[in-house]
C-alpha cells in the first residue's frame, strides 16, 4: 500500500474528494447524472509551520475537516431541495384534478357556488405554495447574501456539533459515573466505570445510526470513498471492476479516528485525576485539543505505515468502520471515481509509485 495523500467523505447520495487544497464534490443527481464541482479549501490557519506542528496541526485538521465536510453536504443537499420541488408540481397537478373532478360532480348536483369555492381554494393553497418556492428560488438568487448566509449557517452548525459531540461523549459519562460516589470513593473505579460508560454511548450511538433507513444510502457511498481510495493504493487502474473488489474499509477513516478519540481520552482521564470536581470538568475540557491532535498522529502514521503493529491497532477502527460502510453498487462507484478523478492523478500516482506505464496527458 502506498500512501496517496487523498481523503474524502460520502455527502448525499454522492462522494467528495480531496487533496491538499483541491476538493471535488460528485452528486448522482436526480436524472441519474452524475455532476462534479471542484474548488479549492484553504485551511483556518494559513501559517505552515504551524500547519507541520505535531499535535497542533490535528486540532486544525480536525477543525477543517468539520468545516468542509458541512459544506460539500448542503451542496449535495441542494440537489434535492430541487427534487422536492418538482415533486410539488406533481402532487399540486394531481390535487388540481382532484378538485376539478370534484367540482364537476357539485356542478352535475345543480351547485355551481359550491362548485367555484372548491375550485377557488384549490388555486388559492396551489399559489400559496408556489409563492414559498419562488420565494427560495428568489432568496438562492441572491449568491452573495446566500453565501453569507451559508457561512454563518455552517459556523453556527460545526459549533453546534461540536459542543453536542462534547456533551454526549465526554461529559455525559462523567457525570453518569459520579452516581457511583453513592457507593463507592474509590476513583479508580469511578474512572474505569466513566470510561466504561463513554466507550458503550459511543458504540451505542453508531449502531443507532447505522440502523437508520436514511443513512444506509450515505454509508454505501461512504464505502465507495473508501474503495476507491484503497483500490488506487494498492496498485490497481482506477475502475469500476478494480473497485468493486477493493476493500470498504481504510485506516485513515474518521470513523477510526473518533473511535481513536474515545480511547485516548479514556486514557488521558484514568491517569489524570484532580480532587475537584470543578478542575475534573476544567480539565476534560482544556484536554479535548490534546486529544484531538494525538489522535490525529496515529491515523495519520497508520494511513502511511504498513506493517503489523499498525495493522493490529487499526483492527479495531477497522471493524467498527463495518458498521458505517457499505458495499456500493456500480453507480456510487462511478460516483466514486468521478470525484477522485477530478482532484488526484491516480495514472501518475501508479507510474511514480507501481511502474505502471499510463499515458499521461500533458497539462
Amino acid at each position: 500500500m502506498k500512501y496517496s495523500n487523498i481523503g474524502g467523505q460520502a455527502v448525499m447520495e454522492g462522494v467528495m474528494m480531496r487533496n491538499g487544497e483541491k476538493y471535488a464534490v460528485a452528486v448522482r443527481t436526480v436524472d441519474k447524472e452524475i455532476v462534479v464541482k471542484t474548488d479549492e479549501y484553504h485551511s483556518l490557519i494559513k501559517n505552515k509551520k504551524i500547519q507541520s506542528l505535531p499535535i497542533v496541526r490535528g486540532v486544525f485538521n480536525f477543525v477543517d475537516s468539520l468545516v468542509l465536510g458541512m459544506k460539500t453536504l448542503m451542496y449535495s443537499a441542494d440537489f434535492f431541495a430541487e427534487e422536492a420541488e418538482e415533486e410539488l408540481e406533481e402532487r399540486l397537478a394531481k390535487e388540481q384534478k382532484k378538485a376539478e373532478k370534484k367540482a364537476e360532480r357539485l356542478k352535475s348536483q345543480g351547485k355551481e357556488e359550491e362548485a367555484g369555492k372548491v375550485l377557488e381554494k384549490a388555486a388559492m393553497e396551489a399559489a400559496r405554495e408556489r409563492e414559498n418556492v419562488q420565494g427560495r428560488t428568489a432568496k438562492n438568487a441572491k449568491s452573495e447574501d446566500k453565501k453569507e448566509d451559508n457561512s454563518l449557517m455552517m459556523g453556527l452548525t460545526v459549533a453546534f456539533s461540536l459542543v453536542i459531540s462534547v456533551a454526549l461523549f465526554m461529559m455525559l459519562p462523567y457525570f453518569l459515573s459520579r452516581g457511583l460516589r453513592l457507593i463507592t470513593d474509590s476513583e479508580i473505579l469511578i474512572s474505569i466505570a466513566e470510561a466504561i460508560l463513554r466507550m458503550a454511548i459511543f458504540l451505542g450511538y453508531i449502531i443507532l445510526i447505522s440502523r437508520m433507513a436514511e443513512i444506509q444510502r450515505t454509508f454505501m457511498y461512504h464505502g465507495a470513498e473508501h474503495k476507491c481510495i484503497n483500490c488506487i493504493e494498492h496498485g490497481l487502474e482506477l475502475n469500476v471492476e478494480n473497485v468493486r473488489k477493493s476493500s470498504k474499509e481504510h485506516k485513515r477513516c474518521g470513523t477510526s479516528f473518533l473511535l481513536i478519540v474515545m480511547v485516548v481520552s479514556v486514557i488521558f482521564f484514568l491517569f489524570i485525576r484532580v480532587s475537584s470536581p470543578l478542575w475534573r470538568i476544567v480539565i476534560r475540557l482544556l484536554l479535548l485539543p490534546v486529544i484531538a491532535g494525538v489522535s490525529y498522529e496515529f491515523i495519520r502514521l497508520a494511513g502511511k505505515y504498513d506493517n503489523r503493529m499498525v495493522d493490529i491497532l487499526s483492527k479495531p477502527g477497522l471493524c467498527l468502520q463495518g458498521l458505517t460502510t457499505k458495499e456500493p453498487d456500480d453507480s456510487m462507484i462511478e460516483v466514486g471515481i468521478a470525484s477522485v478523478e477530478a482532484v488526484f492523478d491516480w495514472k501518475r500516482y501508479l507510474n511514480e509509485n507501481f511502474g505502471t506505464h499510463y499515458e499521461l496527458e500533458e497539462s
